[in-house]
């Protein structure tokens, strides 16, 4: 990959069909919608499955996507401490959608809501019950302080440990399989 870091959405599907896409959101945020041709390799394996990036990165460039670009700009940025070039999707798959580009979706597979989505929802709700729970333990509110101090410090760091525990659900989790095959698919 050149210098390049970074592609629009315009840019990355004019060179679709020689670049070898991997989108690192959760299965069920890849289920929901994908750019065609992608590969699914959440973010918390990319550890595991740097050898195969690695590999597909010889043979050719790598495009990095999720949902608005900071995962997958993440994504480049660890690969590129181990020596792999790859380009991330400026804006995500939000961005090629509101291009109007076509996205994939595995046949009977269920739309699960996106992480973000997953994150608003889980706080809110931790939020709403500590207050609710509040008007008979006082003490009850210290879940809505300790929840809107995790926002704070979520938006000061650009981290989302909130995030980092809904991934490990089972409708956020790779099946093994699922992630054999694809690692498979990369190396050859």
């Amino acid at each position: 990959m050149s210098r390049t870091t970074s592609l629009t959405a315009a840019q990355a599907h004019a060179r679709l069909a020689e670049l070898t896409v991997i989108d690192v959101r959760t299965p069920g945020e890849y289920a929901s919608g994908h750019l065609p041709g992608a590969h699914n390799i959440p973010l918390d394996h990319l550890d595991a499955a740097r050898p195969a990036l690695k590999s597909a990165a010889g043979r050719g460039d790598l495009l990095l996507v999720c949902a608005s670009g900071n995962r997958s700009a993440q994504a480049r940025e660890r690969l590129a401490e181990h020596g792999i070039a790859a380009a991330d999707l400026t804006g995500g798959t939000t961005a090629w959608i509101q291009l109007g580009h076509e996205v994939q979706r595995p046949a009977g597979a269920r739309a699960v809501w996106a992480m973000e989505r997953q994150v608003r929802f889980a706080a809110g709700s931790l939020v709403l019950t500590g207050l609710l729970l509040g008007r008979r333990r006082p003490r009850a509110r210290l879940l809505a302080a300790g929840v809107a101090g995790g926002l704070v410090f979520s938006a000061l760091t650009d981290t989302c440990g909130m995030a980092k525990v809904l991934a490990k659900l089972p409708h956020n989790r790779p099946k093994a399989a699922d992630l054999d095959a694809t690692l498979d698919a990369l190396t050859r």
